[in-house]
């Protein structure tokens, strides 16, 4: 038995399920689930008739086992509920602690003092410092300092992860603890609207609605109940033509018995379940229906940096034109990339230091003047007296050169091209007006990712990278990473464009994105994911957050997705099924005294007509919780074709339901006539 089918009889989840389920009996819940609603209204009167034989002198014993085991129906599938959402409140015990102990030092208007507060009295624009074991009080953006942030209380993930000032990777949540250095952290979520509040609200269920499929499945539950309603309504006109009385309360266990009590029990503890596995694979959703629209998705769409690359470009080699000396062409590179800050310019430096053995300069002396990057000139630099040293776009640096009279050699242009269709960025160094070379930038791709998008051709999802670069690089990295498909030079317009081309043929498009241009897409898609480690407003747009920010695990969501479905779909197979074979099983035997010729159908041999509804009403209660382990851990999904999915279907749920009534009947039926029950 797994750990998580031992968890559902742990005494710390059942005890509070328990009360819980004797809550969710008030008709004001119940009427949420229109069969077990019906149960309930059926129990209600089975009580009266209990009643009315008690105080009459009539077959009390009968009606008030009847009584007893229908009630005990209507509770077991509160209970089915009640474990489902026990296990996510479980969960969010621990993330509520964090929320209400953590403290923080807020800074007060003249930006040096501060003040300790408790972290649920932070406002909206808050500037709080948090320093080396301090718990980040509230989800918010660093705009002051860079630190090493452990995140496994969110995430789960033991390593921890970088976090600074601008860029993408300024967006810290709250319960996150600092482990080294110190940043400042100005507040962008209000109390009780923070990231965590979100987790602590959805892993207890709160705000979990129905979903489209989820209603439709209702309202076909409340037809067939209806269809029963309507022939258990004309049985007691066929007894009366043969001579005989059905009691009320038997017609109104038998219409229990025939209803799909069994799905109807354990369809909300299925749909809380699937929400609550996706937590646990530390992806949040914030709704069923992203959850269940995820396992019919066909189309994933993914922003390239910093989901498919890692999201920073990393030197990895200098391309010398002819007559210049590799270390020479280093050597400039470097001197050009020593104020640069960005993750590229340091990776310049570190390479020319490692291929080269160019170690960092005393600068003061050579009277050095930084030339900073800025969008207009897209070159960086820095002059030396008359030396001038520009690192660049090729364009701009061409532009450069050619503006001091200098020439350009044909070879520079095939080493850009060359770099360019390798999926590479190419940044020329010149030297005063001579061209030096080139610095080839790579987009480094995220390991294994390659495999994992061969996992998605499997499932049948078609994945198109997104990607603001030319179509010569998009294609190289798209070739490296094993995608379907490309746009390159995208725009947002140009994403929520290809969602809505897909959309409109029908599709179901996911979309896995960061940064705030990812925003608009994410909140168009089917399936918006967005990285734990991106921008606020990506976070906000999606409908699932990946606190793992992995792309890829898309694949564990279209999963637990598709095995939400196929659950939904195998146990109400295995429901129908069941249903059909009570009806068989018990009605030739609590009718065969009307007419005989019916001993023939009764195949069982059930002892009598009482046996016989009250060891089907007993089954019907005990079958509920026979299921909920399966319902909560759900039916396994291995990728396959629809039709072969429908076979074991049919095969293991839906012949599983015909034979268990006749086995599980029957034995309780000899327990009964053994105890004298009926």
């Amino acid at each position: 038995m797994s750990a998580q089918t031992r968890s559902l009889f742990d005494f710390a989840l059942i005890a509070p399920a328990l009360a819980s389920a004797a809550r969710k009996l008030d008709p004001r819940q119940m009427i949420r689930n229109p069969v077990m609603f019906a149960v309930e209204i059926a129990a209600a009167v089975a009580a009266v008739l209990f009643a009315r034989d008690l105080a009459s002198g009539g077959s009390a014993a009968f009606s008030g086992q009847l009584t007893f085991w229908l009630w005990l129906t209507v509770y077991f599938a509160t209970f089915s509920e009640a474990i489902a959402e026990g296990r996510g409140k479980a969960q969010a015990d621990a993330l509520r602690r964090t929320r209400s102990e953590t403290m923080a030092k807020r800074l007060l208007g003249d930006g040096v003092g501060l003040e300790e507060i408790a972290a649920a009295a932070l406002k909206v624009g808050d500037v709080v410092l948090v320093e080396p074991g301090d718990l980040i009080p509230g989800d918010g953006e660093v705009i002051e300092g860079v630190a090493t942030v452990d995140e496994s209380a969110i995430t789960g993930e033991s390593a921890p992860v970088i976090r600074e000032s601008g860029g993408d990777r300024s967006a810290v949540t709250g319960g996150t603890k600092v482990l080294s250095d110190r940043i400042k952290v100005r507040i962008t979520a209000a109390s009780g609207s923070s990231f965590l509040d979100r987790m602590i609200a959805l892993v207890e269920g709160a705000e979990r609605a129905k979903t489209p499929n989820e209603i439709a499945l209702t309202i076909l539950l409340a037809g067939l109940s209806l269809i029963f309603v309507l022939a258990v309504a004309t049985i007691p006109a066929f007894a009366s033509y043969a001579g005989g009385v059905v009691p009320v309360i038997v017609l109104v266990a038998l219409f229990v018995t025939l209803i799909p009590t069994t799905i109807g029990g354990l369809l909300s503890a299925i749909g809380i379940a699937g929400m609550n596995r996706l937590v646990r694979f530390n992806v949040l959703a914030m709704s069923g229906r992203a959850v269940e629209a995820s396992g019919d998705v066909d189309v994933l769409l993914l922003d390239k940096t910093g989901t498919i690359t890692l999201g920073n470009r990393q030197a990895a080699e200098f391309l010398p034109l002819p007559g210049v000396r590799p270390s020479e062409l280093a050597d400039a590179a470097q001197l050009a990339s020593l104020s640069d800050e960005t993750p590229e310019g340091r990776s310049i430096v570190v390479l020319a230091k490692e291929a080269h053995g160019l170690r960092g300069r005393e600068m003061g002396p050579l009277e050095a003047t930084f030339i900073p990057f800025t969008a207009q000139t897209r070159m960086s630099g820095v002059d030396m007296g008359a030396s001038k040293i520009r690192k660049g776009a090729a364009e701009a640096v061409i532009a450069h050169v050619k503006q001091l009279g200098g020439t350009i050699p044909a070879e520079l242009a095939e080493i850009v091209e060359r770099v360019a269709k390798a999926g590479g960025t190419p940044l020329v160094v010149a030297r005063d007006a001579q061209p030096l070379g080139v610095v080839y930038l790579k987009d480094i791709v995220k390991g294994g990712i390659r495999e994992r998008f061969a996992e998605l051709r499997a499932m049948g999802i078609r994945t198109v990278m997104i990607t603001g670069d030319n179509p010569m690089t998009a294609a190289a990295i798209a070739a490296e990473a094993g995608v379907d498909d490309f746009l390159a030079e995208a725009t947002p317009e140009m994403k929520l464009a290809l969602i809505r081309r897909e959309q409109a043929g029908g599709k179901l498009v996911a979309m896995c994105g960061d940064g705030t241009n990812d925003a608009p897409a994410l909140a168009q898609a089917d399936v918006g994911v967005a990285m734990q480690t991106g921008t606020v407003a990506a976070r906000e747009a999606g409908n699932m957050v990946d606190l793992d920010s992995d792309p890829t695990k898309l694949i564990e969501i279209v999963g637990i997705g598709k095995q939400l479905l196929m659950t939904r779909g195998a146990l109400t197979t295995f429901s129908i099924a069941n249903d059909v074979a009570k009806y068989f099983a018990i009605l030739p035997a609590m009718f065969v005294t009307l007419y005989p010729s019916l001993g023939a159908l009764n195949v069982m041999g059930l002892a009598s007509p009482e046996s016989a509804i009250l060891s089907a009403i007993i089954f019907n209660a005990l079958i509920i919780v026979a299921l909920v382990p399966l319902a909560l851990r759900g039916v396994s999904y291995t990728p396959s074709s629809a039709a072969a999915l429908l076979r074991r279907n049919l095969l293991v749920y839906g012949l599983g339901g015909l034979i268990a009534p006749f086995l599980g009947i029957k034995l309780i039926d000899m327990g009964v006539s053994a105890l004298g029950l009926a």
